[in-house]
């Protein structure tokens, strides 16, 4: 390995035995010189360590403290400017490292791709998890953070953080996960760059933490929402630090905001409230999504307000599956 190398990829891991050989070897298997591998076994109880040991990589095994610990564990045994946090059931596609590596300079605060979506066996589920224009910008992205709290950004495995912004974890003390509250801050420390060419593959196993690939569960839903109202928060901190007299949206008033609490409501039993749909509809409205994809969701709002609640859960599982969706397999739902 290069002594002044480029990037560096962590590679996080708990209870991944299946899976975390095929991410290390992902990485390795592309032969960059210029690019630091570390993982670290986040006290995993099954049989990851004996896996990560016999592969030769920089490796530690540590007890369990969550994902944003262990990455930040990872981090300070590296020195590149630049950072990829690789989860361990995810992959990173042959020659993307170079790809990465090729746009990657000081002004770029986060780098970002898609993902293709695959099965537990590497079968392909659907391709482009999100969908991203390419494009160079932070002041856009500034404005749609100021309003909406978010913009269009990958799971995990598709970004990389230039070093200073990765810094900004050891403050979320709320959260154990690493795509927080450092993917909404990016725009006010640099520029984000955006790519369409998918350079990695995000598994769906089932039991991916964000609950991709099985039934909608109030719990995981109601922890989304405490966790957005908490790294809003925070993240009113840091535009406070980094663009004094920017003004971050109330949480509460977001899209997102609503629509979590839209899809809690269900998955908890009730039937959301017709006197929400209004308001829940206008900020719809306002989103930067495709006519389709607002149609969908217009009528999703709409069904999931008048329809009992078995149907709603139905409707929400079908929304919130991996994979292809279409208008009739919608329509299959409310009839089936």
């Amino acid at each position: 390995m290069s002594d002044n190398p480029k990037l560096a990829v962590v590679i996080s891991c708990f209870n991944y035995e299946r899976f975390v050989e095929r991410a290390i070897r992902s990485v390795l298997d592309q032969g960059r010189d210029d690019c630091e591998v570390v993982v670290v076994d986040d006290g995993s109880t099954d049989g990851s360590w004996d896996v990560i040991s016999r592969l030769g990589v920089p490796a530690f095994r540590i007890e369990n403290r969550g994902a944003r610990l262990a990455c930040l564990f990872g981090l300070d045994k590296t020195r590149a400017p630049f950072v990829l946090f690789l989860d361990a059931d995810d992959e990173l596609k042959p020659g993307s490292l170079g790809v990465i590596i090729d746009h990657l300079d000081p002004g770029v605060a986060k780098f970002q791709f898609p993902l293709t979506r695959i099965d537990a066996d590497g079968n392909v589920i659907s391709g482009a998890f999100p969908s991203l224009e390419a494009f160079r910008d932070r002041d856009l992205l500034r404005r749609q953070v100021l309003k909406n709290g978010v913009y269009k950004s990958p799971p995990t495995s598709g970004n990389v953080f230039r070093r200073d912004v990765c810094e900004l974890l050891r403050e979320a003390d709320y959260d154990k996960f690493v795509d927080g509250v450092i993917l909404f801050a990016a725009p006010f420390l640099g520029d984000i760059l955006s790519i369409s060419e998918e350079l990695g593959c995000y598994r769906i196993h089932g039991n991916n933490d964000s609950g991709l690939g099985r039934m909608p569960d109030a719990s995981s839903l109601d922890r989304d929402i405490n966790r957005f109202l908490a790294r809003m928060e925070h993240l009113r901190a840091i535009i406070g630090r980094l663009a004094s007299g920017q003004e971050l949206v109330d949480p509460r008033q977001t899209f997102y905001y609503r629509e979590r609490k839209f899809c809690l409501d269900i998955a908890s039993g009730q039937r959301p409230r017709l006197r929400a749909l209004p308001g829940l509809l206008t900020k719809l409205a306002g989103q930067s999504f495709s006519a389709k994809n607002k149609v969908a969701m217009a009528a999703f709002f709409l069904l999931g307000s008048l329809t009992p609640n078995r149907k709603g859960m139905g409707l929400l599982a079908y929304r919130l599956k991996a994979g292809h969706r279409s208008a009739l397999g919608f329509v299959k739902e409310m009839i089936g």
